[in-house]
């Protein structure tokens, strides 16, 4: 049997380890900042098509434990109430928090997958934080989430060490930082920052902007 080759961030390439260490080094990484709305290269979205009413931007990290708990305790509702009916455009864009090599895995890993299986992969990744942080090694937990979804261990090895996907993700990443988002969960709604992340603080700024001629 052939040996696995393990998941170790070197193995992402020396790009990836300079992105990680620049996110490392800001200050905060658990709190809300910055603007960024409009349309981004490689944009994962739901809902309404581009050019909707209401673009509703989220930076998020798989690996960021207020990002799983809105998740968890909010997207169902938000889901229904404006994805679902086509009322908004929910963009989601990754920005990888501490340990960012998991983060950064979790994200290329769902990529690979597909379009069509992106956003489930995100989800199960936040749901499967426990396991992460609880001891249970990180690409046991991610190797099984990219096999649930149809990746073979070969496929799953060469998505997280993809060099293009890789540079492209960098490229998003420092697309955030320039505009100047610090931290995770961060909600842009058309272009303005919602502080309250809770689904009556999203609904004040969200319905008031479907109201506007």
């Amino acid at each position: 049997m052939r040996a696995t080759k393990p998941f170790t961030f070197s193995a992402m390439s020396r790009r990836a380890a300079m992105t990680a260490a620049a996110l490392a080094a800001m200050a905060t990484l658990a709190g809300c900042g910055g603007k960024g709305g409009g349309v981004a290269e490689g944009d994962m979205a739901l809902g309404a098509p581009d050019g909707a009413k209401v673009t509703v931007v989220e930076y998020a990290s798989v690996t960021c434990g207020h990002c799983a708990a809105w998740q968890q305790a909010v997207w169902p509702e938000f889901k229904t109430k404006y994805v679902d009916t086509n009322k908004v455009r929910y963009v989601f864009r990754e920005f990888p928090t501490p340990p960012i090599p998991v983060a950064t895995a979790g994200f290329l890993m769902a990529r690979c997958a597909g379009e069509d299986k992106y956003f489930d992969i995100i989800h199960e990744i936040m749901a499967s934080q426990p396991e992460i942080f609880g001891g249970t090694p990180p690409r046991t937990v991610l190797l099984r989430i990219a096999q649930g979804a149809g990746l073979t261990e070969e496929q799953f090895q060469t998505c997280v060490t993809d060099e293009n996907a890789i540079k492209a993700m960098e490229a998003r990443i420092r697309a955030g930082l320039d505009a100047g988002v610090s931290g995770t969960p961060t909600f842009i709604v058309n272009g303005e920052k919602v502080a309250d992340s809770s689904l009556s603080g999203l609904s004040e700024k969200i319905d008031a902007e479907l109201a506007k001629n």
